[in-house]
């Protein structure tokens, strides 16, 4: 069951950090035109990025699984 937990968080990572990468490559980018959306772009970036940071801080304080 541990191990399970272990690679469902591993697993939650690696999709956050493929919306962060489409976000920093093509959403933003494609979104210049709207101020708007640029914001909201924007804010998910670093909302993603603080999840991740803070995912791969659980992930090592498990590093005894």
């Amino acid at each position: 069951m541990k191990n399970n937990h272990i690679y469902n968080l591993l697993s939650q990572i690696v999709q956050e950090h493929r919306s962060l990468w489409r976000i920093k490559k093509f959403y933003l980018k494609d979104s210049k035109a709207c101020k708007k959306c640029q914001e909201l772009w924007k804010r998910l970036e670093k909302e993603k990025t603080n999840l991740i940071e803070e995912m791969i801080k659980l992930l090592k304080d498990h590093k005894g699984f």
